[in-house]
């Protein structure tokens, strides 16, 4: 299938991040490319894009976008990797590993869905198909033993958990008011039969909650997904582990971009931007500092930027995002 995905703020992430000719960056979240191939076209060939994706979906739809985009294919800078962010580190040792010192002018995460990964048949991380229970970002894109397996991860999560742990994984990563009603439909339901379809998911949700609730301006759906999917992935403790690397990999001056979708994973780049921008962290009580900590990035989105109203009304989907940026400050 074709991998659609709009980029969102784009204008504003390039704004930013100010990449020039002969500038190294990484996307660590490739998507559709738009990041990945708007910043190529501007460092030239001169600079490098090391463009990170777990989704090998992703990885085959930029290799092809790439071969029949000209000016891009011509300029041969863009590596692409089929693996997690939370190995950035290990990632660029990799591939710039051999230019010694090298330091990164900018990092981009864009931590949302794809629109093509919401339209996959294989896959279950829309409500809105009866697909397949598999809310897995790394896997192939065909229909390999490793894809199967994959989406075993999440069945086993659903069929497997404890009550308290799906209350848990529903409440803290979805948020959802409803979550011991809907952990214990799950747990009624797979004693009859096992929950293998996102159908069958909604269907269980749909009879935990009151009526009232299923007409409200978010699907009544939208948040235990949210929490399945985060699960599965272990999305939130990725970015908390990849954050300190992204910057520890920047050059003085260099730049760290991240479009967040949601509270949780905005809440985790919003403390770690506010703790890495300060010279002391030690609790306000104490009457002198004791931690040492020394500032290593400047904040430049003082209020989160988020997309203009034009922009939500062509691309509805980013109408939650958030974009907060900052600058390292050091090299």
């Amino acid at each position: 299938m074709e991998y659609a995905h709009t980029p969102v703020m784009l204008d504003q992430v390039l704004e930013y991040l100010n990449p020039h000719a002969g500038d190294y960056f990484i996307d660590c979240t490739l998507g559709g490319g738009g990041y990945a191939l708007a910043i190529a076209k501007i460092v030239g060939p001169k600079g490098k894009v090391l463009a990170i994706d777990l989704d090998e979906m992703a990885i085959n739809n930029a290799v092809s976008r790439i071969k029949n985009n000209p000016p891009i294919s011509n300029l041969n800078n863009i590596i692409l990797v089929n693996d997690n962010f939370k190995n950035l580190a290990v990632i660029c040792d990799k591939y710039f590993g051999d230019q010694k010192g090298i330091k990164l002018n900018g990092i981009i995460f864009d931590l949302g869905l794809s629109g093509a990964q919401l339209k996959d048949s294989s896959r279950g991380f829309s409500f809105q198909m009866d697909t397949p229970l598999n809310m897995a970002f790394g896997e192939p894109a065909d229909n390999s033993a490793s894809r199967i397996q994959a989406g075993k991860q999440t069945e086993h999560l659903l069929n497997n958990c404890s009550k308290h742990e799906l209350e848990r994984i529903i409440w803290k990563y979805g948020e959802e008011k409803f979550f011991h009603r809907i952990a214990g439909g799950i747990i009624n339901q797979r004693k009859i039969k096992p929950i293998t379809s996102t159908g069958q998911l909604v269907d269980i949700i749909k009879k935990a909650v009151p009526k009232k609730y299923q007409h409200s301006q978010i699907h009544f759906a939208t948040r235990t997904f949210q929490a399945i999917r985060i699960a599965v992935n272990d999305e939130l403790e990725n970015l908390a582990k990849a954050l300190p690397f992204a910057v520890n990999l920047l050059s003085g001056g260099g730049r760290i971009a991240v479009v967040a979708y949601h509270s949780l994973e905005d809440r985790i780049v919003k403390n770690f931007f506010r703790k890495e921008s300060k010279d002391c962290i030690c609790p306000p009580a104490a009457p002198l500092c004791q931690c040492h900590h020394q500032a290593s990035i400047k904040i430049l989105t003082k209020k989160i930027v988020r997309p203009s109203a034009r922009e939500v009304i062509a691309n509805p989907r980013s109408r939650s995002a958030k974009l907060r940026v900052a600058e390292k400050l050091t090299g």
